[in-house]
């Protein structure tokens, strides 16, 4: 068993509704810009949704995009973006010896509505239903195509949970170098969810489909106003390596994944639950062993939804409210909810501040839910902090699933 079980962060790779690159995506959080635009989505006419508008050629070949999937040219993507950013000499690794782990929440919905398509545009024969249609909807697709660019011969795998998916990418790659089963990591979490109408049905039958005049203005995190959830697609994947091994080779390292934690509310299928979601956030501070006013940044799930808003709101008060130096703010009003890559995209969203103290603000938020008031709540305009050493990110999602990460500044 390696002696090391300090886990850091050397590189990240991510597009995003608002930026394709962490500066880019940083500096439009910072600056308060959405990336949520009016679509047309295929039997419910317009909607806000954030797609991503990245070179989906710059790693891979047209003929291996057709055979693929959206979402396995989102982590194609985000896994070598990431490897550059590492700045690590990826030929000389042991291939067997490299792990990827990726959390989604869906996955296969897009290929197989545009198959259900076109085959009823055809008089239902069968003969137009794809040969790759079977790799293409197999869960563990989106993984499996990154091992496929980047001949990775190491193990591979999703982790289906929900909108706690990002998080849990990040988890699951920590303990296996924990474990020792691997020496680098490409974790974190993908999406292609605003790509299919059969979720933007869904959450429309739910009535918590986000409307406005204005798409940017749709998803609203905390308003009095919120009518629900913008659709988004995204990914984000990180580099991780014990920090033995990072150190010795000159990495550049983001921080240090100190604390984690999953849990399951055990009482409702989308329903959260305020107690659960407080005993997430505890068990994460203990396993990182520091206190709760440690924390800097509390980094909110936010989905602006009333129950589960005002439910995460409680759950963070029930731990911060007398903390006089953290702050909290949330990303979904920039970017939507970008499901599977959520936690990731917005753990990464916070990242920078550990050098530069900025915290960017949850957006969209004007006339703030008095269920949702709370000290400290960073809105609409960044907020400058003398000193940032720990930030905690929240990602929950269906069927009760809970997660928090908790990172540490790297001195």
């Amino acid at each position: 068993m390696n002696k090391d079980n300090r886990i850091v962060i050397t590189g990240i790779g991510l597009t995003a509704p608002n930026g394709n690159n962490l500066a880019e995506f940083r500096e439009n959080l910072i600056q308060a810009k959405s990336g949520i635009t009016l679509e047309e989505i295929r039997y419910m006419g317009k909607h806000p949704a954030g797609l991503c508008d990245f070179d989906e050629f710059k790693y891979q070949k047209k003929k291996t995009r057709r055979r693929g999937t959206r979402a396995g040219s989102v982590a194609i993507y985000a896994a070598n973006e990431a490897i550059v950013d590492s700045g690590i000499d990826f030929d000389s690794l042991d291939k067997d010896r490299v792990g990827t782990y990726l959390g989604i929440t869906e996955h296969g919905n897009v290929e197989t509505e545009e198959e259900i398509f076109l085959l009823h545009q055809n008089n239902l024969d069968t003969t137009f239903w794809s040969h790759h249609h079977n790799p293409r909807t197999v869960a563990n697709s989106p993984a499996g195509e990154v091992n496929l660019n980047l001949k990775i011969t190491g193990p591979h795998y999703t982790i289906g949970s929900a909108c706690a998916g990002g998080n849990m990418g990040l988890i699951q790659g920590v303990q296996q170098l924990m474990l020792d089963e691997v020496d680098f990591v490409l974790a974190g979490g993908v999406s292609e969810s605003a790509q299919t109408f059969g979720i933007f049905a869904a959450f429309a039958a739910q009535g918590a489909l986000a409307s406005h005049e204005d798409p940017t203005r749709a998803s609203r995190p905390l308003d009095v106003d919120r009518n629900g959830i913008v659709i988004s697609e995204g990914g984000c994947i990180y580099t991780l390596e014990r920090r033995d091994a990072a150190v010795a080779r000159g990495a550049k390292i983001y921080g240090e994944i100190t604390g984690y934690a999953v849990n399951t509310d055990a009482t409702d299928f989308v329903l959260p639950n305020t107690d659960r979601q407080t005993q997430c956030i505890e068990k994460a501070l203990k396993k990182a062993n520091i206190t709760k006013d440690q924390i800097d940044i509390v980094n909110m799930h936010a989905t602006g939804t009333n129950a589960g808003d005002i439910n995460e709101l409680a759950a963070v008060k029930n731990v911060f409210n007398d903390c006089d130096d953290t702050f909290v703010n949330f990303t979904k009003g920039h970017i939507g909810h970008c499901m599977g890559a959520a936690g990731a995209l917005e753990l990464a969203g916070n990242l920078p501040s550990f050098k530069d103290g900025i915290i960017h603000p949850g957006i969209n938020c004007e006339n703030l839910d008095p269920e949702c008031e709370m000290k400290n709540l960073v809105l609409n305009e960044a907020k400058k902090k003398e000193k940032v050493d720990y930030i905690l990110n929240n990602s929950f999602g269906m069927l009760g699933i809970n997660s928090s990460v908790i990172i540490k500044k790297h001195i």
